[in-house]
């Protein structure tokens, strides 16, 4: 069983990662075990202090208790540090075991179904790693400590021994019902405020339509909705849970006062000296500190929880294969046999059956109606979409064999809806990698948007918002093409690549595609424009998932014109 595996619902590659973390959670609780121990310098100090200096007005014994005592504080406050570093490190430890993965498993998930992931993993994984590094474990850690505490109370006299056991014990039923009371509301605030967010960012990537349309009123008190439903739910948590912290803030404060109460009523009675009833009043605080602590802490806690489980759930069902071998350099040759596409998180298929090829030096356009399947072709051709049957593959390996990350800089991939990212002109292109200008310069030229970046105010070097918002629609689909022709890739696949081109791009982008066919690439575009369609070797007719006509194009093209009823090739981008 290899590491990446998934076992009833359980991810074991974040189990392993929390396991990768224990020994430093080990040296935590280890260096935590002296920690408490030394927490009984003051009260040990000031009990010898009472009854021993005051009584015998020694300044010897005096001089030596407080070296004593200073000295233990000092390793006290050595080892406080040396657990802070390690909790610190901790934290970082887990979040470079789990970030590369989380981030990979975010867009394996967002590729299949895009409401399934988000960057709430990535938050998620934050909160993990801040609650492994801050106050909530040490409450956990020095917890266990707290029967030593009480021991030590029982020790200086039952009753102060008592005294400090019913106030843990009240306490810990006061974190109980904290528990109890806020578990279900909290989990249905995170929840709510999740899908909130959610409906936040997808309107706000539609915020043209939603202007343009007058429905921002309606957006916002859909979002509005969701958001005070979060919130209703969080602040019924919150003020339970602070109504469960008041209380334990006044039964700590009460249990002080009785303390001292019971004794002052002890040393009247002379069954203790004053120094044991100042003694007994400061080891009770330390005994009821972890526990009221891991009462102020409990939300972090279940924060943490949630947010582990929200982990091990994305983890667990969208598991990582291990990267396959690498491959030889691919020439081009792309065949497709009988391939049946089901769209994630659906059951019926998109595409059925479909068998073709694309070789080196030619190029292959498909056509058909809107909601023919033809950007779902395009998707399963790079691999973004899986085959539910069939093969494709490249140069004779099936795509599952190929590295995406090795196969990718021989793919030029252009889809339908055209995304920048933020970054320069030059970085898109590119594609985010160190190269050389010269080829980022050489693969605008092919397509024919050179001149149009030398425009720009800072040519190459302009900055661009998330998705190209300082362009046109034509301007982010040219640059697009430069990215796609970036690197002289062995196979182009373009979804509608002149859908917003006018006809001085139009022509660049035919010129772009000849010189791409004379260089030997292969080629898949799909389009209905002649200026295009002139460029194709064979078509390719899709009509509900099916592939009606297949060939060269000038057959393909008059079996079309001949037909009684011409099949409807719809003008419009999309499915």
């Amino acid at each position: 069983m290899n590491d990446f595996q998934v076992l009833q619902g359980k991810s074991i590659f974040l189990a392993k990662a929390i396991r990768a973390c224990r020994p430093n959670v080990l040296s935590v609780i280890f260096f935590s075990a002296f920690i408490n121990l030394l927490m009984l310098v003051a009260p040990l100090y000031m009990l010898q202090v009472y009854d021993r200096v005051l009584m015998s007005k020694s300044y010897e014994t005096l001089t030596a208790l407080t070296i004593i005592a200073m000295g233990c504080l000092v390793v006290y406050g050595l080892l406080e540090f040396v657990r802070s570093r390690i909790l610190i490190r901790t934290g970082l430890k887990l979040d470079e075991y789990l970030n590369e993965r989380v981030f990979r498993v975010i867009f394996k998930a967002s590729i299949g179904n895009s409401s399934s992931a988000s960057a709430q993993a990535l938050r998620d994984t934050d909160t993990i790693r801040e609650f492994l590094s801050g106050g909530a474990i040490i409450a956990f850690c020095d917890a266990p400590w707290v029967p030593l505490f009480i021991v030590a109370g029982f020790l200086l006299h039952p009753w102060l021994g008592m005294v400090s056991l019913g106030g843990a014990i009240i306490i810990f039923i006061l974190a109980l019902i904290n528990e109890l009371s806020t578990r279900r509301l909290m989990q249905e605030a995170s929840e709510e405020s999740l899908l909130a967010t959610h409906y936040a960012q997808t309107s706000l990537r539609n915020a043209e339509v939603v202007h343009a349309l007058g429905m921002i009123s309606s957006v916002m008190n859909i979002w509005g909705h969701r958001h005070s439903e979060g919130l209703k739910r969080q602040s019924q948590a919150s003020d339970r849970g602070g109504t469960i912290l008041s209380l334990s803030r006044f039964v700590r404060l009460a249990l002080q006062v009785g303390i001292l109460g019971v004794g002052a009523y002890l040393a009247v009675r002379g069954d203790i000296t004053p120094g044991t009833m100042i003694a007994g009043s400061i080891i009770m605080g330390r005994a009821l500190a972890p526990v009221e602590m891991g009462v102020g802490q409990w939300r972090t806690f279940v924060f943490a929880r949630n947010a582990y489980r929200r982990l091990n759930y994305l983890l667990s069902q969208n598991d990582l294969p291990e990267r396959p071998m690498s491959l030889p350099e691919p020439v081009g040759e792309v065949t497709v046999n009988r391939v049946i596409v089901v769209p994630p998180g659906t059951e019926n298929p998109v595409l059925m059956n479909i068998s073709l090829s694309i070789s080196p030096g030619a190029a292959l356009a498909v056509i058909g109606p809107s909601g023919s399947g033809k950007s779902s072709l395009a998707r399963a051709l790079v691999g973004v979409w899986g085959t539910h049957s069939g093969s494709i593959r490249y140069d004779g390996a099936e795509l599952s064999q190929w590295d995406p990350e090795q196969l990718g800089p021989y793919l030029g991939y252009m889809p339908q809806d055209v995304e920048l990212f933020s970054g320069t002109v030059a970085d898109n292109i590119s594609r985010f990698q160190q190269g050389d200008s010269t080829a980022v310069v050489e693969a605008a030229l092919k397509a024919g948007v050179h001149e149009l970046i030398l425009e720009f105010p800072d040519g190459y070097n302009t900055q661009l918002g998330e998705n190209g918002l300082a362009l046109s629609g034509g301007q982010r689909q040219r640059i697009a093409l430069a990215r796609a022709l970036y690197g002289n890739p062995k196979v182009l696949i373009l979804d509608e690549p002149n859908a917003n081109l006018d006809t001085d791009g139009e022509q660049a982008l035919a010129e772009a595609l000849q010189n791409a066919k004379d260089s030997g690439q292969a080629i898949v575009v799909i389009s209905h424009r002649a200026a295009l369609l002139s460029i194709a070797d064979k078509v390719a007719v899709l009509k509900e998932g099916v592939l009606v006509r297949y060939g060269e194009r000038d057959a393909v093209l008059a079996d079309l014109n001949k037909a009684s009823k011409p099949l409807a090739i719809s003008t419009e981008p999309g499915e």
